[in-house]
């Protein structure tokens, strides 16, 4: 019976491989989960402090307008049912970039062809 008791008891020496394993799993969630989320929050800050007066975006509650005043940490966005205060914060995306890409031509007539229809 005793001898049963020491075969179930398993080996003693697993420490380093142990620490090798949680050590690569740090390292792998820092890779895949980590460092993703830190340069998305670094680009998404850049984006905010690069708001200007004109650009269309689409705020995070789904209301497209364009940017009409710029403050410290809100902006007035012209939509059209009129002017609306937001938070810096609550802006998603940058519309014409995300509709047109980085062709200012294209963002250009699509601001002339809205300012024509109000």
């Amino acid at each position: 019976m005793i001898q049963t008791i020491f075969l179930q008891a398993g080996a003693q020496g697993g420490g380093m491989s142990m620490l090798l394993m949680f050590g690569g799993m740090f390292v792998i969630m820092y890779f895949f989960m980590i460092r993703p989320q830190q340069k998305k929050a670094k680009q998404e800050k850049q984006f905010q402090a690069d708001i200007k007066r004109g650009d269309q975006v689409v705020t995070t509650s789904g209301i497209h307008g364009k940017i009409n005043e710029v403050y410290d940490d809100a902006i007035l966005i012209e939509t059209g049912a009129g002017k609306i205060k937001f938070e810096k914060a609550s802006i998603s995306r940058e519309l014409t970039a995300a509709r047109y890409g980085k062709s200012t031509e294209k963002a250009e007539k699509s601001t002339k062809a809205v300012e024509e229809k109000n």
